[in-house]
């Protein structure tokens, strides 16, 4: 009868600690992808602090494309009012359409190349773009990671038990695969 009771007591024992495990895991995993998604932030807030920069540096230049400044001014005020990682990384999606046709509008007017500000932002906010390719990537292996581990048997029922549920990999809205079209001609 005692035996019985130890083996009793050792399997809720053991039960136990394989909750308080696997809880731990899970905390760990979901902290990884907020800490991760922190680090694509802290890019894009570089690359936001870097573009105000630019557009003052080419806007004396290129008077008549105020579009594409009002373009990321808004994209910018979008980003600053999202609250969940989708929806800044909507609002993201959108600074970078917009800082495209700022790109595609520069390269139409040679003479701001010789501009050595324009110069050493356009530098700068190259490094970054690159650093926030970098950072999404990261944080999507941390997303997989975490969602391969909620997934598999049986941590799926603690997760479920815990709220722990699947996370949204940074994916490119539709049409970002296609270049801004600029149309130079003068309005009429």
């Amino acid at each position: 009868m005692k035996k019985a009771i130890w083996i009793v007591v050792g399997v809720i024992i053991l039960i136990a600690a394989w909750f308080w495990t696997s809880y731990n895991s899970l905390v760990t995993a979901n902290e990884g992808v907020d800490g991760q998604w922190a680090q694509v932030e802290t890019q894009y807030q570089r690359r936001f602090d870097l573009i105000p920069n630019l557009v003052s540096s080419v806007q004396g230049a290129m008077e008549q494309e105020r579009d594409v400044f009002s373009a990321l001014a808004e994209a910018r005020a979008n980003y600053s009012g999202a609250r969940s990682a989708d929806e800044k990384a909507a609002a993201a999606t959108q600074v970078e359409g917009a800082f495209g046709r700022l790109l595609a509008v520069m390269e139409a007017y040679p003479q701001l190349k010789s501009i050595e500000a324009v110069q050493t932002l356009m530098v700068q906010l190259e490094g970054t773009e690159n650093r926030v390719s970098v950072e999404r990537g990261r944080f999507n292996d941390a997303v997989r990671s975490y969602n391969v581990m909620i997934k598999r048997l049986p941590m799926n029922i603690v997760a479920g038990m815990y709220g722990y549920f699947e996370r949204n990999y940074f994916e490119v809205t539709a049409g970002a695969e296609n270049a801004p079209v600029v149309d130079l001609t003068p309005a009429s």
